[in-house]
């Protein structure tokens, strides 16, 4: 059977957050026009962004989760407006990487882009959030060296992530890019490894990439392919 077409959206691409334009002109309303689903950030890296069942989230350092107004800056983000095609259910203890070994193997292609959207339960959830950084920005693995790391203990919630191909290097974060938000939308942050006892997961495939680049001064100055770009999204991110 055909793929249908999906759209996912994308604002800026992880390599000018790498190089730290960290401000926007995208807005969160501006995402939730566009889509329901997603992840990302807000300026000066003021939190790590959740959009799920049409409601951005902005998770702090310290682990927690408030709404975030539609006025809010976004430097960077990923959305699309989610339908499962396809859905399975895991059942007993399994590691972040056991997942999402366990997703790839339902996805039949890595050429695509995927959102996906797992309901947990987790003997352990470890997420991290960067402190909110003030002008002159420094790179994103300057910012990252500091974050503050939170773990949840035998928690419920959702991972809202995606899993992009290889060849989007530069434009996204190769594999899988997720944040988690617990259960009654307290808390959570960017994913950074759990232990999974059961889950309900749902996979959207993207075939469709609308991609919005900045207007700004900052992005048209930055140096956006360093030689040792895949090295500092993979330390950035972990």
């Amino acid at each position: 059977m055909t793929t249908p077409r999906h759209t996912i959206h994308q604002t800026s691409v992880i390599a000018a957050l790498v190089d730290g334009v960290y401000d926007g002109e995208t807005t969160v309303g501006t995402l939730r026009r566009r889509g329901d689903f997603g992840i990302g950030t807000f300026a000066g890296l003021d939190g790590e962004l959740v959009l799920v069942d049409g409601t951005c989230y902005r998770l702090r350092d310290d682990g927690s989760a408030s709404v975030a107004g539609d006025d809010e800056s976004v430097p960077y983000a990923v959305v699309t407006r989610f339908t499962p095609h396809h859905s399975f259910t895991i059942d007993g203890t399994h590691t972040r990487a056991e997942v999402t070994a366990m997703i790839d193997a339902t996805l039949g292609s890595s050429n695509y882009m995927y959102a996906v959207r797992v309901e947990g339960v987790y003997e352990r959830m470890t997420v991290r959030a960067v402190h909110v950084q003030q002008h002159p920005y420094r790179p994103l693995v300057e910012a990252t060296a500091e974050q503050a790391v939170t773990t949840f203990s035998g928690v419920r919630g959702t991972v809202v992530g995606f899993r992009t191909p290889a060849f989007e290097e530069g434009l996204s974060v190769p594999g899988y890019h997720a944040h988690f938000l617990l259960s009654d939308r307290t808390g959570g942050g960017h994913v950074l490894d759990h232990v999974m006892t059961h889950g309900e997961v749902h996979v959207c495939v993207g075939t469709d990439l609308h991609l919005e680049l900045p207007r700004s001064d900052e992005f048209a100055r930055a140096h956006l392919d360093p030689d040792d770009l895949r090295e500092q999204v993979d330390r950035a991110e972990s």
